[in-house]
């Protein structure tokens, strides 16, 4: 991506406060994300803001698997969204922004991407 401007990590919460398999939201340097803990361990952030219905609720969706790929589904209307490449998995067309994701210290920390 061209014309981007990578912002540092910024701390969010404890890792102990993330539930396995559950979204939580944050606002990380003013951009409201979806922090979502998995029961493997890993941690992905995504736009909270679902492009389809324009609220501010993919952090209250479900995930799971969808043919191999994690996914959460929005709880407006149901499309799927990759947590790890952001795109709709039910309409090619529509994608969210991934922001990069970690564990430093039991704090973890969100990397957000954005356009000048």
């Amino acid at each position: 991506m061209t014309n981007s401007i990578l912002v540092g990590f910024v701390p969010v919460c404890e890792r102990a406060r993330l539930v396995p398999n559950r979204g939580v939201a944050a606002l990380v340097d003013g951009v409201a994300i979806a922090v979502f803990a998995m029961s493997d361990g890993s941690i992905h952030a995504i736009d909270n803001v679902d492009p389809i219905s324009g609220a501010s609720v993919l952090s209250r969706g479900l995930t799971g698997d969808v043919n191999g790929e994690i996914a959460v589904a929005s709880p407006m209307y149901k499309q799927r969204f990759s947590l790890l490449t952001g795109r709709c998995l039910d309409d090619p067309s529509v994608r969210v922004t991934v922001h990069e994701a970690r564990v430093t210290d039991n704090i973890v920390e969100v990397k957000v991407m954005r356009s000048p």
